[in-house]
This record gives structure tokens, sequence and C-alpha cells, in this order.
């Protein structure tokens, strides 16, 4: 193929259009300009941001939903640091990215020259891989490497740090080169027999058997094979905040999510199984509670891709390196129904005993406007969500029964997230309803991308719980700081509906009466010329239950609001 007169620029260009890329997320400068001006001749659509954290959390909500790497191109200096929140992101919840910044000219580095940066020691631990190009004819291969290393294994982010000489300078390389990267071995290999043998007879003699089911399981599209699982053993199934859709929500045997702010019953299963099975969970935190009391006296197994976290946060007894699909494949033909019945019947007790609820008197509630919202849109829209006590209640109310369709960020807990990564969404599903909702707090870090869904006549609809907090900050001052709140107070918002509505096609809905709760969602389904706005004025004071604080067992579960916050130690997790 000729390529006399293409410069590194438009190499790079041409490499993102074989990899498939239709749309990449960003924001110009000087250092990046030979890489913008080659898309202006190119078939992918640049998606022009207003702040290039929402150019990674955009890529992010198009990578969740559609399991591809997704695309960023930024400038040098300050417009790389400020992707580095989005690639955190995405880095702690596997998602794979790719992120092309700027640079200054190559003889300039490590001189402090305007705009100039150090992307790639500054982006080192949270990003899967990292380049820096040094030759004008590397860019086809390292962006080849850089979609191959994102996807495969573990999905994460990889940044190519690319100076303007060499992105503006001659292209006379290859632009199909051959990847080289001898020491990256992911691993696609069969999973051991032995140890499926081994988890196939531990279950075999489990009585009250819980599925674990995480994000890794939704990243390997695990979810027909672990229907198939559960249903085969007759073993309820839980999962992490993240895995939400890799199990039916609305299965009979479905527990919900488990952890903090899990389902009472998903945490009383999992105080009293024999055996817990984690597919594609790697049993963080959230989950675990206090680690040595972590179903201590059940059988513990752990199915992972990533070897790694065998034994990170609990020791197991019985471990299974390998995709998740893949391994669950090849288990199906090795177990039997298990004598559970007893067992899910005392679990429907739980259901009975311990279902999710909220008091409706008071304030307008989040909870209720997410049980209408999950009503109205048949659980069948695209959540995504910021962080805080909106996040809990929408990962509790919101059924989740279609895989890639709840999006949220887990383990860097980023406010600002939800919003942005549903215009990505919007994007890779334009077939399918998508709600971002978001507090107060978070959607002001990341409302200026109101223009970006704008201009693009995306049909994102926004739900802002509004309660004049940080919400989750102030619940903890309260249960465990003697109510003393600080920093909390968001008093001083904008009024949300008429800010929506300064931007050209944005719709705004104020809610403040649970009478109006389905009349103003419906307003906002029926709205698809363009984003809207819903603003709910809700309760300022409410708090999340149940609730497990952090570092507490399981056991140690509040399922309401306590009558005493005196005898509440603080806890020594963060929020």
């Amino acid at each position: 193929m000729n390529n006399e007169g293409m410069t590194g620029g438009e190499a790079l260009v041409r490499c993102l259009e074989n990899q498939g890329i239709e749309y990449v997320f960003g924001l110009s400068g000087g250092a990046a300009l030979p890489m913008f001006d080659a898309l202006v001749d190119s078939k992918i659509k640049l998606i022009l941001v207003r702040h290039e954290q929402g150019a990674a959390h955009m890529a992010d909500g198009m990578a969740r939903v559609t399991g591809k790497p997704s695309v960023v191109i930024v400038t040098s200096g300050p417009g790389a640091m400020n992707t580095i929140t989005g690639i955190l992101t995405a880095h702690m919840d596997s998602v794979p990215m790719v992120v092309l910044t700027g640079q200054t000219i190559s003889s300039m580095l490590g001189k402090d020259a305007f705009q100039e940066a150090d992307v790639f020691g500054t982006t080192m631990p949270v990003v899967k891989h990292s380049y820096l190009v040094k030759n004008t004819n590397e860019i086809p291969r390292m962006v080849r490497e850089a979609f191959h290393i994102s996807a495969t294994g573990r999905p994460g982010p990889v940044l190519i740090d690319i100076p303007k000489d060499f992105s503006s300078g001659p292209f006379t390389g290859d632009l199909f080169p051959e990847m080289d990267l001898p020491g990256y071995k992911p691993d696609a290999s069969d999973p051991d027999e032995d140890a499926l043998t081994q988890i196939a007879a531990a279950l075999s003699q489990s009585e009250r058997p819980v599925i674990l089911a995480g994000h890794g399981a939704l990243i390997a599209n695990a979810q027909d094979a672990l229907l198939a699982l559960a249903e085969k053993l007759q073993a309820p199934v839980t999962t992490t905040l993240l895995g939400k859709g890799a199990f039916p929500e609305n299965h009979p045997l479905s527990l919900g999510m488990l952890g903090m702010h899990g389902t009472a019953y998903a945490n009383k299963a999992m105080v009293n199984c024999d055996l817990v099975m984690s597919i594609g969970s790697r049993y963080d935190d959230r989950i675990i509670g206090k680690a040595p009391e972590f179903c201590k006296k059940a059988v513990r197994i752990h199915v992972d891709i990533d070897s790694a976290e065998f034994g990170r946060m609990i020791a197991c007894h019985h471990y299974c390196h390998g995709d998740a699909r893949v391994v669950i494949e090849h288990l199906l033909p090795l177990v039997g129904k298990l004598p559970t019945d007893p067992w899910l019947a005392q679990i429907n007790d739980f259901k009975r005993k311990y279902p999710l609820g909220y008091k409706k008197r008071g304030g307008l509630k989040m909870q209720q406007i997410l049980d209408s919202l999950d009503r109205l849109t048949e659980s069948r829209a695209i959540i995504t969500t910021d962080v805080g006590q909106h996040q809990m209640w929408a990962a509790q109310f919101c059924k989740t029964i279609e895989p890639h369709t709840w999006l949220s960020s887990g383990g860097a807990g980023t406010m600002g997230y939800g919003f942005p990564a549903a215009i990505g969404a919007a994007f890779a599903r334009p077939d399918k309803q998508v709600w971002a909702v978001v507090g107060d707090g978070g959607f002001q870090m990341t409302m200026a991308e109101l223009a970006t869904a704008a201009i693009n006549k995306l049909p994102v609809k926004v739900l802002i719980l509004n309660n004049r907090y940080l919400g989750m900050v102030r619940q903890w001052q309260t249960l465990f700081y003697d109510d003393r709140k600080s920093g909390v107070d968001l008093e001083g918002n904008p009024d949300f509906a008429r800010l929506a509505e300064c931007y050209e096609g944005v719709k705004g809905f104020t809610l403040k009466r649970a009478a109006d709760i389905d009349k103003v969602l419906q307003k906002a389904i029926d709205y698809n010329d363009g984003p809207c706005v819903v603003e709910a004025i809700v309760e300022k004071q409410d708090n999340v239950f149940p609730m497990i604080p952090a570092g507490a067992a399981l056991e140690d579960m509040l399922i309401d609001e306590p009558k005493s916050t005196t005898k509440l130690e603080k806890p020594t997790g963060s929020t």
C-alpha cells in the first residue's frame, strides 16, 4: 500500500479505522493538532466534549455497553491530566479503553516545555499498559498492540503518548505490522481439569450454596452459561454492584446485589450458606466486610481470569483460573441438581421478612422515584449512575434483567461519571432508552456535557435526585460522627431544570410531589428530540438501608435506621 505523503497523525487515524472505530471522544489542543486534523477526512466521527474527564467517561460508557475498546484523543499537559480520573475509573472496573494523548515535541521532553507533563509516568499506576512514541513508524504497531492488550485477558485502559513531531512527521512504515508482545500472554487456555473436578465435588456436597457473580461474568458474556448453571444446581445467585445484569434480577433464584447496601436477604443468605462460588468477582471489601468473618464456615471457591486476585482478599478452598464463560461451560457437565429445596424455602422466608421498601411519609423519596422508573421502563433501559445514595437506591430498586444495561463506577467511586457515561452508552446503543441517575453533587462535576448531548441530539434522560447534600457522606456523619455535618451542604444549587433549558433542544422538568412521579417521568420518556433533565427535589436526610458499616462483618448488617447512633463505632473503611 502506498503511504506517500502520509503523516503520523493520518497513519494513526487510518489504524483506528482499521480497528472498526466509529466514534472518538476528545478535546483538541496544540500538541494534538495533527491527530485532530487527520480526523477531518476520516469516516470516524469526533465527539467534541467540554472537558477531558467527560471524554474518558463517555468512552468508558460506550466500552461497557459494547464490550469493545473505545477511544479518547486529547492534547498534552492539562488535557492529558484531566483524563486521569476517567482512566482510573476504567482501570479499577476493568474497562477496555485506548487513550491517545498529544505531547510536546520529543526534543523538549523533560525540559518543562509549554503544556508538557509526564503522562507516561503519571498514568503508569492506573493503566494496563502505556506507550511513548519515539518514532513515527511505530504508531501502527503500538495502536494494534494497545487494542489487543486493552481487550484481552482482564481488560483495561491503555495509553499512547505521541510527541507532536511524530504525529506531524512523515510516515513511511507499514499500516498492518505484526505485534511484538513476547511477554504478554493472556490466558486463553481451557481451565484446569483437576480444579474443575474439585469444584464439582465441592458443589455436590453443598446443601446451601450461593453463587456470587461479578463484573468478570459480564465481561466474559457468561450470562447464559451462568443462568444454565444456577438452574441446573438450583442455587441462588447474588451479584456485585458491577455484576448487575449477569443474572436476571427478576428470576426466582436472584438475590439481587450483595454487600454494604445490598439486599438484606442476599447478605442473610451469604451468612448462612455452606458454600460460596465467586465467578468473576474479586471479593472486594464492599462485599466481604470484615474479611476474617466472611463465610468462615463455608467452602469458598474463586473463579477469575486474573490469578493475581486469588487469595488477595480472602483465602479460598478452591481456585480456577480462566474466562468465566469457559469455566462455567466446562463445569456444567460435571454437576447436577443439589438438594436445595429447604435452602430455597429459607431464602424465600428471608425475602418475605426483609424486603426492600421505604416509608412513603415525609418528603419525596428517591426510592419511590426509582421504583417508578423501573416500572415505567419495564427494567429494560440502560441505567448509568454517579456515586452516592442515589447509586445504592438505584442498584436496589432498578432491576437489571439484561446484560450491559447497568453502568456504574465501582472501584473508584467516581462522582461525575454517570452523565457522560450515559452519553457514551447512547452513542453505542441508539435503540435503547438511556437514563443517567445522578445526584446534585456529582452532576455538577460534569454537567457541561449537556452541550455535547444537545449538539448531538441524544435522547439521554438525566434524573437528578436533588437532596441538597453530598448525601452518602452526610449519612456517615449522621450515623458515625454524632451528626456533625462538615463539607456536605450543597445549598445554593441552581434550578437544574431551568439551567438545562439554556441549551437549545434540552427539556427541563421539575418533580416535587409523589403524586406527579409517573406523569413527569413519562414526559421525559416521551421526549426524544434531544436530552432532557428531570430535577426531583427529594427528602434531604433520608438514609440508605440495609447497611453494613465499612470493616464490619455481614452479620452486623443494619436492616433499618438505628434507634440510637451513640453505640455505632466509626467505620474503618471509606464511604
